[in-house]
């Protein structure tokens, strides 16, 4: 994968954990099936131009406690908010996952899944929430952001689950010169080799895996 000369800079770890998006706690609340899906951490997020902010470390935080239902629906309510922003259209697009389902088999599905992610790891994950474990309306781009915040968030060895979304695969399309990336739809093969190309650049560069994944998704975005 020969990332380097796309002239995006792979950010430091702490620009990485302070990657935020603001949200309209109003408009979740009352697409939420109830308030136990609120994670209270999202209130004490700071204050820019009057909406709250919610970044990466404040996410992590709220999957720390996802061993739990309660814990696992937090979980997935504070991925979407920190992934989707203000605009009313898409929130209200996310919040149709907790229409086209009941609480109880959302619950399942979590659990489910998130096992395999500890038990098999990422690749093993990713397919159970595609296939097996799918949740309606829960596509990728939102699930691997589950998976990523639900996994390790640091340490050696094994695979991290990393987010892949439309611009990280445009990235990836730009800079994977021996795959023809598609934008959405990813496969468990995609998926594994997303995972295999940004940790062995990860590794070569003395970088986290999520450093190699932010850079992509800027770069993506810049050719979007």
């Amino acid at each position: 994968m020969n990332f380097a000369p796309t002239g995006t800079p792979v950010p430091d770890r702490d620009e990485v954990l302070g990657q935020a998006i603001t949200f309209d706690r109003a408009r979740w609340l009352s697409l939420l099936p109830s308030a136990d899906w609120w994670p209270p951490e999202l209130d004490d997020c700071p204050m820019v131009a009057g909406r709250r902010r919610v970044d990466r470390r404040t996410v992590f935080g709220v999957a720390r406690r996802s061993g739990t239902v309660e814990g696992r629906r937090r979980l997935l309510t504070v991925a979407l908010v920190w992934g989707t922003g203000t605009r009313g259209r898409s929130v209200t697009r996310r919040a149709r996952i907790f229409a086209a389902a009941s609480g109880g088999d959302i619950d399942a599905r979590l659990e489910a899944g998130l096992v395999t992610l500890r038990e098999e790891g990422p690749v093993a994950a990713y397919y159970a929430f595609n296939n097996d474990q799918h949740i309606k309306h829960l596509g990728p781009a939102f699930f691997t952001k589950v998976l990523y915040f639900a996994g390790p968030e640091q340490g050696e060895g094994a695979w991290r689950p990393l987010i892949l979304d439309r611009f990280v695969a445009l990235a990836l399309r730009a800079a994977d010169a021996g795959e023809t990336w598609p934008t959405s739809g990813w496969t468990t093969r995609w998926y594994r080799r997303y995972l295999l190309l940004t940790h062995e650049h990860a590794q070569k560069a003395g970088v986290f895996p999520d450093q190699i994944e932010a850079a992509l998704f800027a770069r993506g975005k810049q050719l979007a």
